[in-house]
């Protein structure tokens, strides 16, 4: 096997040669192109405050001392906000000495400021996996600006299977570019002399004035959340949309924003990337909670499209924080996949935010509008 991110044809036989278990069984419809949803179990405990394991003490002794209360959530449970839930997810995994995992929020968990880590046995890291690594899952959930109500089955994370050494480089980024734009400003693609790379390429964004909102700021005290309703929830009673005068916007601390790239992301089949979550060089923000992008993100083989907006999770930390227009504020990634998988991120297997603008998580009913418009089923 070569270096790189296993594609959905190897997630599906992970899964069928036991490196992937779980009762009941793993849904076909959560193989992602690179990814797998995992699954939340049957029960929760709320706890005192975040914690790591170690390798000599277990997460159930841990709960034992730092879990306040614990409880079913197969009929659904309402999960407060700012307080640090563990769940034990659904799926545990076996894996061989040569692959590892990595895991992050769902684009739909990360858009509503839900902020989501997986633990496991014995690992001082949140959200990666060790190679060879054999037993549980848990995830922690902390619900930063609503409160939200779960239950068994819900996928609020998903799963990266990695081998070897996928990572690219700047230069091959730049070389990947110049054969396949990854990025366009527009509708057309940057210049390679143009991208701004350091260890990733740096996105900016767009704050340009006009009559549509800049972004969306959560608003306090909103309804209860149920993350099982989808399509359903009033926007308007959770955000408060945020106009740019002048190109430019001040984010209060530990508020929470949705806003969008300048630039159009495309992903072809051949690569997978991930936005890191923060980065201290472009100022004390936070700009991504769910960071994968699969394969196909933005991509449109017959040239019609050119790429997708990324939508910027962002929380400013500290002191209130001026963003403008253009201005660079986060980074992504890219890593080759082993093989291109056997089914791309796109409309045909239900993806909820290709080629998307500034679109809310699928929850709320003005996104489910766009979305029909945007297939023609509405």
């Amino acid at each position: 096997m070569t270096g790189g991110i296993l594609p959905a044809q190897r997630i599906r036989q992970a899964i069928e040669d036991g490196w992937v278990a779980a009762d009941p069984a793993v849904p076909a419809e959560n193989v992602q192109p690179a990814s797998l949803d995992l699954r939340l179990g049957v029960k929760a405990y709320a706890l005192r405050c975040s914690f790591l394991p170690d390798d000599t003490v277990s997460i159930e002794t841990k709960l034992g001392d730092l879990a306040i209360t614990e409880f079913d959530i197969r009929a659904g449970a309402v999960l407060e906000r700012n307080r640090p839930y563990l769940i034990p997810l659904t799926e545990r995994v076996a894996l061989p000495g040569d692959v590892r995992g990595r895991t992050n929020p769902k684009s739909s968990t990360g858009r509503i400021d839900v902020f989501t880590r997986v633990i496991s046995e014995g690992n001082f890291r949140f959200d990666e996996i060790p190679a060879g690594y054999e037993g549980p899952l848990y995830l922690e959930v902390v619900s930063r600006s609503f409160a939200i109500r779960v239950q068994q089955g819900l996928t609020l994370n998903q799963l990266r299977l990695v081998s070897g050494d996928a990572r690219c480089t700047d230069a091959e980024i730049v070389a990947l570019h110049e054969d396949s734009p990854l990025v366009h400003a527009g509708d057309a693609p940057l210049d390679a002399a143009e991208l701004r790379l350091a260890d990733g390429l740096f996105l900016s964004v767009d704050l340009e004035q006009g009559e549509e909102p800049a972004g969306y700021k959560a608003r306090p005290n909103a309804p209860l959340l149920d993350l099982a309703r989808v399509g359903e929830h009033d926007a308007e009673a959770f955000w408060e949309p945020i106009y740019a005068g002048g190109g430019r916007t001040i984010l209060q601390p530990e508020e929470f924003y949705l806003l969008i790239s300048r630039e159009r992301v495309q992903i072809p089949p051949w690569l997978g990337a991930e936005m890191t979550a923060y980065d201290p060089t472009a100022g004390e923000l936070r700009t991504h909670y769910a960071g994968f992008f699969d394969p196909g993100f933005g991509f449109d083989p017959e040239g019609r499209r050119h790429g997708a907006r990324a939508v910027l999770e962002v929380r400013a930390r500290d002191v209130p924080f001026m963003v403008e227009h253009a201005q660079r504020i986060c980074k992504l990634g890219f890593e080759q996949m082993i093989e291109p998988p056997d089914l791309v991120y796109g409309e045909r297997i239900g993806s909820s935010y290709q080629y998307q603008e500034l679109t809310l998580s699928k929850h709320f009913r003005a996104h489910r509008a766009r979305q029909l418009a945007l297939t023609g089923l509405g």
